[in-house]
């Protein structure tokens, strides 16, 4: 079975930083794009960022335009694990933050809160 594992989370002031990070299993995650997804409290579930599954000299990686310069995803397929970077959070960064496979399969997720 494919499992996603996140962490990373937690609760930090505006214009702090967070790494969240995504363990897979279960699949060959080199072969798959992944992304980050984020539900904040009474909204649907957002898309935050997503990097290809190219070798990492043509790897490319896109942003909402919410996170844009903000945000930075990436990957290590040697460890199997997708990353996050956020800097200069924001309150309204506030959610629970999802990896998620080119497939639909997502974690359980991490909760950031930002206040």
């Amino acid at each position: 079975d494919v499992q996603l594992v996140e962490s990373g989370g937690g609760l930090v002031q505006p214009g702090e930083s967070l790494r969240l990070s995504c363990v897979a299993s279960g699949i060959t995650f080199s072969r798959h794009d992944m992304s980050w997804v984020r539900q904040a409290p009474g909204k649907e579930v957002g898309w935050v960022a997503g990097i290809t599954s190219l070798p990492s000299l043509f790897r490319a990686a896109s942003y909402a335009d919410s996170v844009k310069g903000r945000f930075t995803i990436s990957r290590d397929n040697a460890k199997d694990t997708l990353y996050l970077q956020m800097n200069s959070l924001k309150t309204e960064d506030t959610a629970v933050y999802y990896c998620a496979t080119d497939s639909g399969v997502r974690g359980q997720g991490t909760q950031v809160t930002v206040s």
